[in-house]
């Protein structure tokens, strides 16, 4: 079932061109660093996009075997498929294998993406393949600590890369029916309803929302299951040109900035005015800034909404020479950061709020001394305010106002940990001045709320669907003016128990009641047809595994064991029994210190023999009596 899927068609990245010209839209699959760790820990990073970077630092306590990042010679994602028909083939791209915990149905393993900024709300993909026997749990978490829909994760139909008449697809064998079943209710994706080892079984999802964090719960349902990942985006342009009544206007600094506020580029116009950021995920919510060259000011628009959704997107700016006198500044914080989203206001001028680069400029500043004043945004205070502004008669000299410092409010940051290993995409809520606001944790367990006001804040945690809470979900914390690290929370991954019962000779023993005991009770399994038996969701805690000795066996070992589930969750396999079947042969007897029964004619002989018995003991005793009397 080991299925090898890889994704293909390296992007295109378009050269700065001499003019503004509309570009074909480029994919890229995604790139993965080399598995690292061993089973129950491994590691990788994943390579969505690279303009702008989008990365994922992946964790997964899969099994070991037949895991890795696969090449993609062998198996691939046909252009043929639907998938590959908008994102291209996949033929020598690599792409993720991985495992459950364990091959029992109660062990699944966990691996979680977690993005080091938030996932575009469009312009990209993530396939899940080899979906047979087995099934798959999917989990996305917003950058609001909100999760996703089903709706949001846009799933498309189930597909199979093997089936006959798939153009372009690898030397596999597959049916066009052999699809997984996607649960929107639960967000599980199930195989086939045989739960048979087959080939290219997947579905593709393009979600419709930021993601901060992406999970898949895996779990076997039968057999040794083994499942694909792959992720892909499409990339478009965005060109423009830069002009002054009409003449192209070189030197000019052009700052690309995406959904989240996040400078992702800077480029700066060509000497006939062109400009161009080739390449970027084409996704909504990016704005173009400009910042003009020296002596000049901008007539249109400082910013410009560029959206790369469905097409290329053109973004064109006028710029005029400035008319003294003009008066300008920087708004930056103590770390020498520029902040932007300053509002900056002259007496009598329309206010005019920092870009990217934290710089403000008024022209045509009149005569005399004027105030200035700032607003600052959310989570910053004055700590240099600004000056007034003198113009003086008859001048025409800029004048540069020294800069305007603010301070970031103080940080709360913490950990989350379970078994002393962080925990990425848990939904961390902070309620306080200002009112509730979520964020989810990075890949290493570390969360942050950056900027708070002061005042008291309560800090909580909702443990994930495999986990629960050591200890306290909240805490208590009081802002002032310095950041407060260390507001750490315990989790407990459930753990899982598994093994067989079987016979002298190695068979199975089908039927077998095994009692699981520990904290919150006891559960009644009994063992399947190969004798197999498992438990999973157990806390933390002793258990005590009692095997019931059933008819026709007697003990060929300890009946009875103990384990213990720590806050790590571990999954503990081969807990095996072992029993010794009793048969008897015609004319032979039981073994020893045995009695065998096979049918009602051997319960009336013991019957028999039983009666025999007490007649001679009664025998002898009359016999002891008389001899006792006559002696008398």
């Amino acid at each position: 079932m080991v299925g090898s899927v890889a994704l293909g068609a390296a992007i295109a990245v378009a050269a700065v061109l001499a003019a503004p010209v509309s570009a074909v839209t480029t994919s890229r699959w995604a790139g993965w660093a080399p598995l690292a760790g061993s089973g129950g820990a491994f590691t990788t990073t994943m390579t969505l996009a690279e303009h702008p970077s989008i990365v994922a630092d992946v964790t997964s306590d899969s099994r070991a075997g037949q895991v890795g990042v696969i090449s993609g010679a062998s198996t691939w994602l046909a252009q043929g498929t639907a998938v590959g028909a908008k994102y291209g083939s996949s033929l020598n791209q690599p792409y993720l294998n991985l495992r459950p915990r364990a091959d029992t149905p109660t062990a699944p393993s966990l691996t979680t993406y977690s993005f080091r900024t938030p996932t575009p709300a469009s312009g990209w993909t993530f396939v899940l393949g080899d979906i047979d026997a087995d099934q798959l749990q999917v989990r996305a978490i917003g950058p609001d600590g909100v999760a996703l829909t089903a709706a949001e994760l846009g799933v498309h139909a189930g597909f199979n890369y093997c089936a006959p008449g798939v153009v372009g697809k690898p030397s596999c064998t597959g049916s066009a029916t052999d699809v997984p079943t996607w649960n929107p209710a639960t967000m599980t994706l199930t195989g086939n309803a045989a739960a048979s080892d087959t080939s290219g079984a997947a579905a593709w999802f393009e979600p419709t929302a930021p993601i901060s964090s992406l999970s898949f719960s895996y779990a076997q349902r039968s057999g040794f299951p083994v499942y694909q990942t792959w992720f892909a985006s499409l990339a478009r342009d965005i060109t423009g040109a830069v002009t002054d009544t009409g003449a192209p206007v070189p030197g000019a600094t052009l700052t690309l900035t995406d959904a989240t506020g996040a400078v992702v580029a800077t480029t700066t116009s060509l000497a006939n005015g062109s400009y161009a950021f080739p390449g970027f995920v084409a996704t909504g919510g990016y704005t173009v800034s400009i910042t003009p060259p020296a002596g000049k000011i901008s007539v249109s628009a400082t910013s410009v909404l560029a959206d790369l959704t469905t097409a290329d997107a053109v973004a064109d700016f006028t710029v005029r020479d400035i008319i003294p006198v003009a008066v300008s500044g920087l708004v930056r914080d103590t770390d020498n950061q520029p902040v932007a989203g300053a509002t900056v206001t002259i007496d009598g001028l329309a206010p005019i709020t920092t870009g990217p680069d934290g710089r403000y400029l008024f022209d045509t500043v009149p005569e005399g001394t004027h105030p200035v004043t700032i607003a600052p945004p959310a989570g910053y205070t004055v700590d240099t305010a600004p000056t007034d502004v003198t113009v003086p008669t008859d001048s025409e000299v800029p004048i540069a106002l020294p800069d305007i410092v603010l301070a970031a409010n103080p940080d709360v940051s913490g950990t989350i940990t379970a078994g002393g290993t962080g925990v990425g995409g848990v939904v961390v809520t902070r309620i306080g001045p200002g009112g509730t606001a979520t964020t989810v944790t990075a890949a290493d367990g570390t969360y942050r709320f950056p900027r708070l006001g002061a005042g008291a804040y309560t800090v909580s945690i909702a443990a994930p669907p495999e986990f629960s809470v050591v200890g306290s979900a909240s805490l208590a914390v009081t802002v002032a003016t310095t950041d407060i690290a260390g507001v750490d929370f315990a989790l407990a991954r459930a753990g899982s128990v598994s093994g067989t019962v079987t016979d002298e000779g190695g068979s199975a023993v089908a039927g077998a009641t095994v009692t699981v005991a520990g904290p919150g009770g006891a559960s009644i399994l009994s063992t399947d047809a190969a004798g197999g038996f498992a438990a999973g969701s157990l806390v933390p805690g002793s258990y005590t595994l009692t095997l019931t000795v059933p008819t026709g066996y007697v003990q060929a070992g300890p009946l009875s064991r103990t384990v213990t589930i720590t806050a790590a969750g571990e999954t503990l396999v081969d807990q095996n029994f072992a029993l010794a079947a009793v048969t008897v042969d015609p004319g032979t007897s039981a073994p020893a210190g045995e009695l065998a029964f096979s049918g009602p004619g051997d319960y009336v002989t013991v019957l028999y023999i039983i009666a025999l018995v007490l007649l001679a003991i009664g025998g002898a005793l009359a016999y002891i009596v008389v001899t006792n009397r006559r002696g008398k």
